[in-house]
């Protein structure tokens, strides 16, 4: 997945690299991770490949702005990239680097607070995709098949993040569990 496919597709209606930024922060980032000095370099490359076009307008506040629209050019690339075969990525979580090694500290108190503060940020992440604020939130109690098409497939991405981000928090609760019984084990070693 690339960034320019991504900001492609945010490009449903014209926006400034500031309100795809804030678009990032409130949706995309559950996903995928950009910030301002990625966003605009990559719109001014777009720009180059005649996948968008962009115009100053005027601001509210502050200096003109320059707003982004996709070309008929930019919708065939996002056509074609969403009709490829998916396109599975490495995925890179920290947070299993640090656990691997973390035996080198052979702390098991360290290990306890690292989940307990693991399952805390997930369960936030979790919290926030499910929460009100969520466009697609009343989706999941209703039924999704009555959405319109374009809300119909971002509700199955929200959807997959809640499975996958809840799974990682019964992962934490059951790791929790298991440092709890190794504790347990040690003392009557001991």
């Amino acid at each position: 997945m690339s960034l320019e496919h991504i900001l492609l597709g945010m490009l449903r209606e014209p926006a400034s690299g500031y309100v795809l930024r804030r678009e990032f922060d409130q949706g995309a980032r559950h996903f995928w991770s950009a910030n301002l000095n990625q966003i605009y370099p990559t719109l001014e490359r777009m720009e180059g490949k005649k996948w968008l076009r962009s115009k100053k307008e005027a601001s509210a506040s502050g200096p003109p702005k320059r707003v982004y629209t996709r070309t008929a050019t930019g919708k065939r690339e996002l056509l074609k990239w969403v009709q490829a075969d998916p396109i599975m990525g490495k995925e890179r979580f920290a947070y299993l680097g640090q656990l691997i090694f973390m035996g080198e500290l052979d702390d098991l108190d360290r290990t306890e607070k690292f989940f307990q503060l693991l399952r805390s940020m997930l369960s936030e992440t979790l919290e926030l995709l499910k929460s009100p604020n969520v466009p697609l939130t009343e989706a999941f109690e209703a039924d999704p098949n009555c959405l319109p098409s374009t809300t119909f497939h971002e509700f199955l991405a929200i959807r997959m993040g809640v499975r996958a981000i809840g799974a990682k928090v019964a992962w934490c609760e059951e790791s929790l569990e298991m440092i709890q019984l190794r504790r347990t084990k040690e003392k009557s070693n001991a």
